[in-house]
C-alpha cells in the first residue's frame, strides 16, 4: 500500500476519482500518468491502481489488484451524541473516533440539544480524511440529525447504553459492558438528557450508565465511551 489513501465510493464500476479527491492528487502531490495509488471504497476494499488520466477534475485509475480487508473489530460500535454548538468540536469528535474504530454515528436532537441544525455533509468529510490518515478500508454511517424520541425505539442488535448525569440509579459502563458486545451509546449535549428522556430510554431498553467521577464535556464523553469498549474488547 502506498502512503497516500484514496477514497472512490464507486470505484468497482467507475474507476474515476471524485473532484477533492482528483485535486489533492494533481495540484497538491503532482502525480501523473503511470504513477502507481492505493484507492478504497470505504466498504472494506484496498485497490491497487495505476493513475491513467493525471486531471485535476476527474483522475482516471486503472485497476491493478482488489484486496478485501477483514474488520479487526468483532464488535459494532454506534454513538449517539447530540451536536454541540461549536462544529469543531462534533468534527474532532468524528476524526478521533475513526481513527480508532467506529461504524456508525447518529447525531441526536434532544431536548438540551444546542445544535438544531446539522449539515452532515462535513462530519462526513472529516470522517473520510480520517478513514485515509488511519489506513482504513471501512467508512462509518452517519446518520442525518434525528430526534431523540424517534431514535430510541429503533431496534439494535446488542447492548443498548445510555449516558447521563442525573442523580438516578446507574452503573460504570466499563463495569458493565461484556467484550465482543455490539454497543450503541446515547451521550447528551452540554445540559446532559432530560430525565424524561433518561426514561424513554430505559422504556425502551438503554441501560443508565456512567462514564467515570468527572463531568465530561460532550465531545470529551463521547470519546471516553469509544475508547472504553476498545479497552475492554483488547484486554
Amino acid at each position: 500500500m502506498s502512503d497516500t489513501l484514496f477514497f472512490c465510493p464507486d470505484i468497482a464500476t467507475l474507476p474515476q476519482l471524485p473532484l477533492q479527491e482528483s485535486q489533492h492528487c494533481v495540484k497538491v502531490l503532482r502525480m501523473r500518468e503511470g504513477d502507481p495509488m492505493t484507492v478504497t471504497d470505504g466498504h472494506g476494499f484496498f485497490y491497487e491502481c495505476v493513475l491513467t488520466e493525471a486531471h485535476p477534475k476527474h483522475c482516471i485509475v486503472r485497476i491493478e489488484h482488489r484486496t478485501e480487508m477483514v474488520k479487526k473489530r468483532d464488535f459494532v460500535l454506534h454513538i449517539g451524541f447530540a451536536p454541540t454548538k461549536q462544529m469543531e468540536r462534533n468534527e474532532w469528535f468524528v476524526e478521533k473516533s475513526v481513527e480508532i474504530g467506529i461504524d456508525w454515528f447518529t447525531p441526536l436532537l434532544s431536548s438540551y440539544s444546542e445544535r438544531k441544525e446539522l449539515k452532515k455533509e462535513r462530519l462526513e468529510k472529516i470522517a473520510i480524511s480520517a478513514m485515509k490518515q488511519s489506513q482504513q478500508a471501512f467508512l462509518p454511517v452517519i446518520d442525518k440529525l434525528t430526534r431523540f424520541s424517534d431514535f430510541v425505539v429503533r431496534p439494535f442488535e446488542g447492548r443498548k447504553f445510555i449516558a447521563h448525569c442525573h442523580d438516578l440509579p446507574k452503573k460504570r459502563l466499563a463495569q458493565t459492558y461484556r467484550k465482543k458486545e455490539n454497543a450503541l451509546i446515547l451521550i447528551g449535549p452540554e445540559g446532559d438528557f432530560s430525565e424524561e428522556e433518561v426514561g424513554m430510554a430505559v422504556a425502551n431498553g438503554f441501560e443508565p450508565v456512567s462514564l467515570g467521577e468527572t463531568r465530561l464535556r460532550t465531545e470529551t464523553a463521547c470519546l471516553v465511551a469509544a475508547h472504553t469498549i476498545h479497552v475492554l474488547n483488547n484486554q
